[in-house]
């Protein structure tokens, strides 16, 4: 994707209701070359359905990206990101056309370097726009667009953030449809760069000539017949901060040029984009990579952990950002293509599994002409495919970011989408209790990725794991809501030493919680009374605008420390569930931050039964 890699080569750079969920993932609607006609009367149209909305789900797809940026023998034998050619993308477009079309994948993304040569020497047109390599794509842009729709499928294409530096040519390059506009009207005097590779010269939009370069590459890219853009090295993110990385502005700019060309072109972002400006991206774009690379730019495509594992603790803090319009993107999805992906088969399922369940765009970076056997059931799981592209909320983490982990939405038809992790070295056991999903008693299981019902489960279920392992399940209650006791983390009643102090939270319960836990500091909730001894899954409402650990203990009885993932900022509350064995009758359960910083608690919620 060319997060890291851009200018300098050698950089690092179901039962019935699965049934039903089914009819969400929608196959790929029919591409027009050309905008919109205008509207005929309504009569006319009384049979047709309206067009979707763009990016109404996350898009599904292929990008060249992970095969230009990966060693693996015979990938890039030309020299670093050869793959990308004109010939490659149109065999994976074949390919995906034959084996993944009819699952919904649709968009055929073409990533960076498309008009550099083998060398990385860009070329530009007269007015400073990026122009296709005669090497690389001889037939030129819009002739490889149009051979993707003619397979019934959408083109996507690739520019980075600013004004490209070779693209400058001492100020003197005319801007199009701009009468006396230059190169030179619409960077900073000082020339300073931006994006994350300090690529291109930054663009000041304080300057009317500005958004005319915008319109005119935006005008190109349509009228050569695209539909998707990644706009890659944006800021604050991608590696930067600061005003000379904030391209907010350009994003704003692309948002307004795309709609004024008539053409609904999905506005991508990339990459590591700051999440205190998530309105932002949400207002001017239709998705957001949250991470860095997936790629580890290594012999293979990935490796589990450069930086496949870093997902289950980035991906929290975003989730409540996702929906219609805009979705957070986890980066591409290499499972189908066995050693050269460098995962095992349980890696690749729970790497597929999160993917899932976050609601992340599914387009995958792999070789389509050699998918696996196992990749390509990964890949067409058409319950798991429904799960992303349904009315499925985004999933998040309802127990702590500890080695092993549960992940769950509730469906707007009241069953939930509930994932078990194994994110630990070793095999090993991993519990989803109906506690916390909100209530108790019997459920009904079915296996998503194995299309298994398992039968009815009362108050958990519990499966053991390999290493890296997962399972994903739907889950349909048949017992009760739960019933549980609150306790304020600022009661007068508590315990608070050290640092730990009470503060104002507009968003939390009581409008207060408990901060300041730090360096042992703690929180003791007293007086917290069960009817009998047990294993309660407590729930713990906290803010933390970054993941933190605390160590949490009841009475003298042995201390458990668990990472809480981030709330995405210092005003929002969310909740995890952590095990707490009681005795019968009045308990204390401590919350210690230990040697470094723990979350905000805002409160506990105490089940009356365990």
């Amino acid at each position: 994707m060319w997060s890291s890699s851009y200018s300098v080569l050698p950089a690092r750079a179901l039962t019935a209701v699965v049934v039903l969920a089914l009819t969400a993932a929608a196959a790929p609607a029919a591409h027009a070359d050309t905008a919109p006609a205008p509207a005929a009367p309504a009569a006319a149209h009384a049979d047709t359905a309206p067009a979707p909305a763009l990016a109404a789900k996350p898009y599904m797809g292929w990008s060249s990206w992970s095969m230009q940026s990966s060693k693996y023998p015979g990938l890039n034998p030309d020299g670093d990101y050869s793959y990308l050619t004109e010939v490659n993308v149109l065999k994976q477009t074949d390919a995906m056309a034959a084996k993944l079309k009819k699952y919904g994948y649709e968009y055929v993304n073409i990533d960076a370097g498309w008009w550099r040569d083998s060398t990385w020497k860009p070329g530009f047109d007269e007015y400073g726009r990026q122009k296709a390599d005669p090497v690389r794509f001889p037939s030129g842009m819009k002739a490889v667009a149009d051979r993707i729709h003619a397979k019934g499928l959408k083109a996507g294409i690739y520019l980075p953030a600013g004004l490209e530096k070779e693209a400058y040519g001492a100020g003197k390059v005319p801007v199009r449809n701009a009468d006396g506009c230059t190169t030179a009207d619409i960077v900073y005097d000082d020339l300073r760069t931006t994006n994350g590779w300090d690529s291109s010269y930054k663009l000041d939009f304080a300057r009317p000539c500005t958004q005319k370069y915008i319109d005119s590459q935006a005008q190109l890219i349509a009228d050569w017949g695209y539909d998707f853009l990644k706009l890659d090295g944006v800021g604050p993110g991608s590696g930067k901060s600061g005003d000379q990385y904030d391209n907010v502005a350009d994003v704003a700019a692309w948002h307004k040029a795309i709609a004024a060309t008539g053409r609904p072109i999905h506005l991508e972002l990339s990459w590591s984009l700051d999440i205190g400006h998530a309105a932002d991206w949400k207002s001017y774009s239709n998705g957001w990579r949250i991470d860095t690379d997936v790629e580890c730019y290594c012999n293979t495509l990935v490796s589990w952990e450069n930086s496949v594992d870093d997902r289950w603790d980035d991906a929290p803090a975003w989730t409540r950002h996702a929906g219609p319009g805009g979705w957070n993107d986890l980066d591409a999805l290499d499972v189908g293509n066995g050693e050269m992906d460098g995962l095992t088969k349980a890696e690749r399922q729970s790497y597929a599994t999160l993917w899932a369940i976050a609601k992340s765009p599914l387009y995958t970076g792999d070789d389509l002409t050699r998918l696996d056997s196992y990749g390509l059931s990964l890949l067409t799981n058409r319950e798991v495919i429904a799960v992303n592209q349904g009315a499925t909320p985004p999933a998040r983490p309802v127990t702590p970011s500890d080695p092993q982990q549960v992940w769950a939405a509730k469906n707007p038809d009241g069953t939930y989408t509930v994932a078990l992790f194994n994110l630990a070295d070793a095999p090993a056991a991993v519990t989803a209790d109906w506690s916390t999903l909100g209530f108790t008693g019997k459920a009904a299981v079915r296996d998503l990725w194995n299309h298994e019902n398992l039968g009815t489960y009362k108050n958990k279920v519990t499966q053991t794991l390999p290493a890296h392992g997962s399972r994903l399940f739907t889950v349909i209650p048949r017992g009760s809501a739960l019933t549980a006791t609150a306790y304020e983390a600022e009661s007068p009643a508590n315990t608070l030493t050290g640092n730990a102090s009470r503060t104002g939270c507009s968003t939390c319960s009581g409008g207060t919680k408990v901060g300041n836990l730090y360096l042992g500091g703690k929180l003791r909730f007293n007086d917290v009374v069960v009817a009998r001894a047990g294993t309660y899954w407590v729930k713990v409402a906290y803010v933390s605008g970054d993941a933190r650990s605390v160590d949490v203990y009841a009475n003298t009885g042995g201390v458990t420390r668990h990472k809480f993932p981030s709330t995405g900022d210092w005003g929002t509350v969310e909740t995890v569930g952590v095990p707490v064995t009681l005795k019968a009758g009045s308990n204390t359960i401590t919350f210690d931050s230990g040697p470094g910083y723990a979350p905000d608690i805002d409160r506990i919620d105490v089940p009356k039964s365990s």
